[in-house]
């Protein structure tokens, strides 16, 4: 099957927003450990619709690395916005796996591990890397 980068881009862009909605509803009701899990989902579908645009993104949760790579086809004036991207994703990637397990090692369930501030601070990257995938991609052509 061949995918058409372009739908590619939309459809990680897409699924960006249902996941920052999905955040925004979790904390509004005190979910945090939810609202951490959709904000790590936001910016990593975030980040997966700019590297879309220059090559089909790989199965990870954090693709920072492969935001770094494509980061010199990126327009020198959004470079450092390119740059807070590659951070809050590699910021937020080992999230995915928290968000679910907890520290097992520890014994430490994931509701003990979140509470309103660490989620609202999650939210607060989920949004900036939304805003900044928007930024770059509008200005590769994309009509959003």
């Amino acid at each position: 099957m061949e995918i058409d980068p372009q739908e590619e881009v939309i459809y990680r862009l897409n699924t960006a927003a249902e996941q920052l909605e999905a955040a925004t509803k979790r904390f509004s009701i005190e979910d945090w450990v939810g609202t951490v899990q959709a904000s790590q989902l936001t910016a990593e579908n975030a980040a997966k619709a700019v590297i879309s645009h220059f090559h089909l993104p790989s199965w990870t949760h954090d693709p920072s690395n492969e935001l770094r790579e494509i980061l010199n086809k990126i327009p020198n004036h959004l470079k450092n916005d390119a740059e807070k991207l590659i951070d809050i994703v590699s910021t937020l990637a080992p999230e995915h796996g928290r968000t679910s397990y907890g520290i097992p090692t520890e014994r430490i369930t994931p509701r003990q591990l979140y509470n309103r501030e660490n989620a609202g601070e999650a939210l607060r990257k989920a949004h900036e890397a939304y805003e900044i995938s928007i930024k770059i991609l509008k200005h590769l052509g994309y009509k959003l």
